[in-house]
């Protein structure tokens, strides 16, 4: 992994190989292929990232979850959508040819990776080992 929880060696993100790489290369991933043999990237088994040919004709693209800005921004660039079947839970999916790096995109599925883990019941993220990874939330007096 490079800084920011890349991959060094991302050639072609869109290749199955190289998806699951980086997935695998996130702290206490796992990935499963499910619904149609999609990649499907899962922290605390919560699903953050997946890689399918959902709506796309059988072209694989990716799919994750974002924040509220990144969905209303994202989707205003060339080949990225709402995510079919997941929009309304703020994803989005991104075809190849769209505007983004294999670096940048990475760093969109780490963030969702984060997200989602922050989301985790404090016990699961420390059984997870992922309890530095999320920022603690304020104490209330």
């Amino acid at each position: 992994m490079s800084d920011g929880g890349v991959p060094a060696a991302v050639s072609d993100i869109f290749e199955r190989a190289a998806f699951e790489a980086m997935i695998l290369g996130l702290p206490a991933s796992v990935l499963m292929r499910q619904w149609g043999d999609a990649s499907v990237g899962k922290v605390g088994g919560r699903i953050f990232a997946l890689l399918s040919g959902w709506g796309t004709d059988g072209v694989p693209a990716i799919s994750f979850k974002c924040s509220e800005l990144a969905f209303q921004m994202l989707p205003e660039l060339e080949r990225i959508r709402p995510a079919p079947y997941l929009a309304r839970a703020k994803w989005v999916q991104v075809s190849p040819g769209s505007p983004l790096t294999s670096a940048e995109l990475c760093a969109y599925v780490a963030e969702a990776h984060r997200m989602i883990a922050a989301r985790l019941t404090r016990r699961l993220r420390v059984e997870l080992g992922l309890d530095e990874l999320v920022p603690a939330r304020p104490q209330r007096y």
